[in-house]
């Protein structure tokens, strides 16, 4: 794997798809630079489509894309080596054992045919089917054959991995596998990802950045990371014997609050002020805290307020 570029990872530019005359994608125009980057949308949102545009599946009705830094008009040739895709659906060769089948899809990507059986043991090895790769896929479990998707499109080393769905159909105990790979190879720092789902916990597990499609247009798009960090200034608290001297206290710190019933207020923590500050206030005054939560917009949250 090579090691990635400042580039944003994709780049819409205008991008619209039509099938016959029915409009699928409308005009999306965005940047997206995460590490993962979450993808969502109901059903008939259009994220397939993106997906399978992106990848040089459909060609653009009008507008275009890069992917880090590479238009899909003109340089999808190039693009194909560069990145994996780990379909919704399965595209196995029923009679053909895994590591031959991770193999073929390495050299399809470009890897040379003794590279590409070198790289499939790796890879099978890395998602947990190596005692099982020569097995032929048709006598694979759901769970294996899932894990045998994501050996084939990390095979060839890209630098940006398509998931669609990638938990779909697993147990529990193999859902949190699938995640810990996903995880593991986002902190490798060697491959960026696009995941889709429609399992929000997936994407928050995994993603700092999402884009949310309705109706084939950008409904929203976030970065969870920030979220997350400024989900950390805002505090609610539940006091005993707390009066106004504890609240003039509090804005001492140059903190913003508000007072919301007896005995409850909200604050805004500024920067360079922490939790600990306000348990010194509450102890030399005798005020007991009886409750601290952060506020935390969830991406569910997020996403029905998308949806709205």
């Amino acid at each position: 794997m090579t090691t990635l570029t400042d580039a944003p990872v994709i780049e819409l530019e205008d991008l619209r798809v039509d099938f016959g005359k029915r409009r699928i994608l409308h005009d999306l125009r965005m940047k997206l630079t995460g590490r993962a980057i979450g993808l969502l949308g109901p059903n008939g949102a259009g994220k397939t489509t993106l997906i399978h545009t992106l990848l040089g599946f459909h060609a653009p009705s009008a507008g275009t894309a890069r992917i880090f830094g590479r238009d899909i008009r003109r340089d999808a040739k190039k693009i194909r080596a560069s990145i994996g895709y780990m379909p919704e659906r399965d595209s196995f060769i029923a009679n053909m054992s895994c590591v031959h089948f991770v193999r073929l899809m390495g050299e399809l990507s470009g890897l040379p045919a003794s590279a590409a059986l070198e790289r499939a043991h790796e890879a099978l090895f890395y998602v947990g089917l190596g005692e099982a790769r020569y097995r032929q896929l048709g006598g694979y479990s759901l769970g294996m054959k899932q894990l045998a998707k994501l050996a084939q499109a990390i095979v060839h080393g890209p630098r940006l991995i398509f998931l669609d769905e990638p938990t779909n159909g697993l147990d529990p105990p193999a859902r949190v596998r699938m995640l810990e790979l996903i995880r593991e190879v986002r902190d490798s720092g060697l491959a960026q990802i696009v995941l889709s789902s429609h399992l929000l916990r997936d994407v928050e597990e995994c993603c700092d950045e999402i884009l949310i499609l309705k109706d084939g247009r950008i409904a929203a798009q976030c970065d969870l990371e920030e979220e997350r960090r400024s989900n950390r200034k805002f505090l609610e608290l539940e006091t005993r014997n707390a009066g106004e001297n504890f609240a003039e206290a509090v804005a001492g710190l140059g903190c913003e609050y508000a007072l919301t019933a007896p005995g409850r207020m909200k604050i805004v923590l500024q920067d360079g002020v922490e939790v600990r500050d306000l348990y010194k206030i509450a102890a030399a005054q005798q005020v007991q805290i009886r409750r601290l939560n952060y506020k935390r917009d969830s991406l569910e949250d997020i996403f029905l307020k998308a949806m709205e």
